[in-house]
């Protein structure tokens, strides 16, 4: 069952049809990836002007959070999809949003009572909450984990109030230091949030961000290259980012002061102490699957003959009537057989490590010929290395990210 891709709230709401699922098709796999759970919380204080998730601004004069009212819709939106999910585990809850430590501790109670009542959670499953120093007080993080959050992670982004400013962040320097000393304090995992390529940021400039939060010992660390979004402020009025070969010696910086302090680059933006990978993330970078709940959430499930993607409705209102209704999803369509290729690979390539060439075909259900082209001609430009069936990106191919993931846009099925 194809569905045309429309903006997510344009489209009808769309019922799966479990018996086209279950049916014969032309992929073959063997067996069902890993399965996490990503619950979206669409509610932040302030629109952030380089975010272009779906997060929608709620102030005091709004009145207060509708916070039960979408637990509720959370909870018939998992019982909505527990047909296409029965009897398999979860192996990682992330809590995204918008800004999820808006709701209370209690809330978020709720809701993970909720999920351990309808889905089986792995007795070792990580549960990760994103939380904004601009939420913090006192004591409400460790309320988090009395609440049964394993992981927390911290949207810091820069510890300089001018870049703060820039950014449009509602905490200060002073509040990110609070909320990361409490973080560790609670959390025996967290992971911290830096930018960088900032709006008139100096090499020196990043050097002391990276100072200040590799002093708190995190034991991951997450960083990104500020990008202009489409249907953002930024990109509306474009502020000037530096030059590409600054962005360059930043990157290099990054990777230089991370290792000095224990923390390994296991993918494109992330950083980690032994044991303290994010598992949920690697889970999406595997080509694993995931159900997402909330307004605007994705979806990526596998079935014996298939793989589909799913999007619900995104405005929060709407996504509330059509989940207690039982109907939440605006888009579901099998995912093409010749864009499977490029989609793992697009996945994978970000690990340091690379992958399994095994498990391309057990996560995609595709021969190994489907992407011998492209793994023949990035072994050619110098940017993939193959050893006994495994496959990585090379130093050059890390690099040239862009290029290399490229190379299997048109690869065949």
């Amino acid at each position: 069952m194809t569905i045309p891709i429309l903006p997510a709230d344009a489209a009808p709401a769309v019922v799966p049809d479990l018996a086209h699922l279950m049916r014969p098709g032309t992929l073959q796999l063997t067996a069902l990836p890993p399965l996490s759970l990503y619950v979206h919380l669409p509610w932040c204080l302030k629109k952030c002007p380089y975010c272009d998730f779906n997060s929608h601004e709620w102030s005091a004069t709004a009145g207060q959070l509708p916070e039960q009212a979408y637990l509720d819709a959370l909870c018939a939106d998992i019982e909505s999809a527990l047909p296409l999910v029965w009897g398999r585990p979860i192996h990682s809850v992330f809590i995204g949003g918008g800004t999820p430590s808006l709701f209370s501790p209690a809330g978020i109670d709720r809701l993970l009572a909720d999920v351990r009542a309808r889905l089986k959670l792995a007795p070792d499953c990580e549960v990760t909450l994103e939380a904004n120093p601009g939420t913090f007080e006192k004591d409400r993080f460790r309320a988090f984990r009395a609440a049964g959050v394993t992981r927390l992670s911290v949207g810091v982004q820069s510890f300089n109030d001018r870049h703060l400013a820039i950014l449009g962040r509602v905490h200060d320097r002073a509040q990110a230091l609070a909320a990361v000393a409490e973080a560790a304090d609670a959390f025996e995992t967290f992971n911290l949030d830096l930018m960088y390529a900032l709006p008139g940021q100096t090499l020196a400039e990043l050097g002391d961000d990276l100072r200040t939060a590799l002093s708190l010992a995190p034991p991951h660390l997450s960083i990104y290259h500020l990008t202009i979004e489409p249907n953002t402020y930024f990109a509306k009025y474009p502020p000037a980012l530096p030059e590409d070969d600054l962005a360059c010696d930043m990157m290099d910086l990054i990777t230089d002061q991370a290792a000095a302090a224990g923390l390994a680059r296991y993918e494109v933006s992330a950083y980690a102490k032994p044991d303290h990978r994010c598992w949920h993330n690697l889970n999406y970078w595997q080509f694993g699957d995931y159900l997402g709940v909330g307004a605007g959430a994705h979806s990526k499930l596998s079935f014996a003959h298939r793989v589909v993607r799913q999007v619900r409705f995104r405005d929060p209102q709407r996504y509330m009537d059509h989940a207690r209704a039982g109907t939440a999803v605006a888009q579901h369509h099998d995912v093409a057989r010749t864009e499977l290729p490029f989609e793992f690979m697009l996945n994978a390539l970000r690990l340091k490590d690379g992958f399994a060439l095994q498990q391309f075909a057990e996560r995609t259900g595709l021969p190994i010929s489907a992407v011998a082209s492209g793994l023949a001609e990035g072994e050619r430009q110098g940017l993939l290395v193959r050893e006994q069936g495994h496959v990585r990106p090379s130093e050059r191919g890390y690099d040239f990210l862009n290029d290399l993931q490229a190379l299997f846009l048109h690869s065949g099925g």
